[in-house]
């Protein structure tokens, strides 16, 4: 008898408030090691309606201007107009930085093997400033080894972005979050129960103003230039049978910072195989390797 299931991942789009967080994070950090490879970084970001907060500890011999650093990738990600609650050119940006504390520097500067004289390997020389556990996985459900709901997410996700930006539907807005539910069979990817999609947008199309026409548009326009572009080169794709809903609250005009405040390292999930693997529970974002 053959064993059947259901999979759930999400993914999310870039100007979801977690990811502005991420990006101005990494942006910050790049930044840092491009100057100084020897930089030592813990970038931490707060968004909320009209407000950026850079915080953490970095101990650095580079220069850099945090805030320019911030506004170009939040004005990147899309936010440049007011009308989307949340601007590159006039959200206000705080900046709260220490140094890296002297008890975590010790343990980078000089690892515990090193000092215990434990052992004289190379690798083993490499300090570092706290503990971790992480975790690969792959498998053969997608090209990129990835296990198939995240990697259907992403697509859209990242399809949702790409439609935005080149104007194919231009009343789209930058926050957006998707999810893929894939049914299984004996562990083997078999169809496609439900694709989500909560995608930011304008109050109105065109001289669309009722609010249900605007989500039928949505839906439509959704299915046209964003699923059915992800799945052409999938073997497994959505049927009649396949549940397709698309801002299940009713409509997302409130969007990005203005709607919900973003932290950097809260997709740590989507970040990595959506649930279908193991994660030691640690963030990626504005980190040193020595993090």
């Amino acid at each position: 008898m053959s064993r059947r299931y259901l999979f759930t991942s999400e993914s999310v789009t870039e100007g979801h408030p977690d990811k502005i967080c991420d990006q101005i994070s990494d942006t910050i950090l790049d930044a840092l090691l491009t100057q100084d490879p020897k930089s030592r970084v813990a970038a931490e970001v707060v968004v909320n309606t009209g407000l950026v907060l850079i915080t953490g500890e970095i101990t650095t011999n580079a220069q850099i201007n945090y805030i320019d650093l911030a506004r170009k990738k939040i004005a990147e990600i899309g936010y440049v107009d007011a009308d989307n609650g949340f601007s590159a050119s006039s959200c206000s940006v705080l900046i709260a930085l220490d140094k890296q504390s002297p008890d975590i520097a010790q343990g980078v500067n000089q690892a515990h093997e090193a000092r215990e004289l434990l052992s004289d390997q190379e690798l083993d020389a490499i300090g570092a400033g706290d503990q971790g556990i992480m975790f690969g996985f792959a498998c053969n459900e997608t090209p990129e080894l990835m296990p198939m709901p995240i990697s259907l997410a992403h697509r859209i996700a990242r399809q949702l972005t790409t439609v935005r930006k080149n104007g194919t539907l231009p009343y789209l807005r930058p926050d957006g979050k998707t999810q893929v539910t894939v049914i299984y069979e004996d562990d083997r990817p078999v169809g496609i129960d439900t694709i989500l999609v909560s995608t930011q947008h304008t109050e109105t199309i065109g001289d669309i103003t009722d609010t249900a026409a605007v989500q039928e548009k949505i839906k439509a326009d959704l299915w046209s230039a964003v699923v059915q572009p992800v799945f052409e080169d999938i073997a497994v794709k959505p049927d009649d049978q396949t549940r397709f809903l698309v801002n299940p609250t009713g409509k997302f005009v409130i969007g990005g910072p203005q709607g919900d405040s973003g932290l950097t390292g809260r997709k740590i999930i989507v970040d990595t195989y959506g649930g279908y693997s193991r994660h030691g529970g640690g963030a990626f974002s504005g980190k040193d390797p020595q993090k």
